[in-house]
């Protein structure tokens, strides 16, 4: 994930929709049939679809543990947890953060995915709600395989960042040509509904319904410009705290939350077509 320059521009075109998403029905929106859904109901996560993420060297993943206590379910919430690190923990890291994906247990292909979250803040906060394609396919691998940012926060703001990532925006300095991402207002300190419609010719971005921008399919000789949907991809969803983007973390501001309602995929209705 990359830094990215906020437009007020680009905010204003997603100013719109106040739609609560908490407890709301599942209802397929016109022209989609829902064909999987996440309400996190249970006790305990569904292990069969998610998996918690270990922890890497990246700025996203620096500080994630698989330890329990950054991860519950409460009031059908799945709710990952940011918080410093305990005295008698025997790991070194100075924060600690819950995050899951279903890599290697569900991937997702042409369609729509939404999903409702609940984003806490505090100086340094930074979740997220992306997907990566499944390592399993050929040219898979990060970044020719591409990256869908569906929803980043940064801190406190009011607004989120929504980014496609690829070959061609980040080795080749492509990011404008089209633009690759754009920014929609939230309400945040609520629920708010994220999601994106993958089709083989774009990929169009949604917060609470109002429609952020589309990032096409173009004609160019060069490489890795649309690799969308050349391989399934899987979802990740994690609350991440520091890194070059969002800056440090202060301390004062923990623990927070992120709360997950629900996680919904549709396929567009059949014969109907775009």
């Amino acid at each position: 994930m990359k830094q990215l320059l906020f437009t007020a521009a680009a905010a204003i075109m997603a100013i719109g929709s106040t739609v609560s998403c908490s407890q709301k029905k599942a209802e397929a929106p016109e022209k989609w049939n829902l064909v999987w859904e996440e309400t996190f109901d249970g006790e305990s996560l569904d292990t069969n679809v998610w998996v918690r993420i270990p922890r890497g060297e990246s700025d996203w993943n620096n500080y994630m543990t698989t330890e329990d206590t950054v991860y519950s379910m409460r009031d059908g919430n799945l709710v990952l947890h940011g918080i410093r690190n305990y005295e008698g923990s025997a790991d070194t890291a100075a924060y600690l953060t819950g995050g899951v994906y279903t890599k290697g247990k569900k991937s997702f292909g042409n369609g729509r995915i939404e999903i409702c979250a609940k984003l806490g803040h505090c100086q340094g906060s930074w979740p997220a709600i992306w997907m990566l394609p499944d390592p399993a396919y050929p040219n898979s691998q990060w970044p020719k395989g591409g990256e869908i940012d569906i929803m980043e926060r940064l801190s406190a703001d009011t607004f989120a960042y929504q980014t496609v990532h690829s070959y061609y925006t980040l080795e080749l300095k492509k990011d404008n040509e089209p633009p690759h991402y754009s920014t929609g207002t939230i309400k945040p300190d609520d629920y708010n509904v994220y999601a994106v419609e993958m089709y083989d010719d774009s990929l169009s971005f949604f917060i609470n319904d109002t429609h952020t921008f589309t990032y096409p399919r173009i004609k160019t000789e060069l490489e890795g410009q649309f690799h969308f949907p050349e391989a399934p991809y899987y979802l990740l969803i994690d609350m991440q705290l520091g890194g070059n983007w969002v800056g440090a973390v202060d301390p004062a501001g923990l623990p927070v939350e992120m709360l997950v309602d629900w996680v919904r995929f549709y396929e567009l209705n059949e014969p109907e077509k775009r």
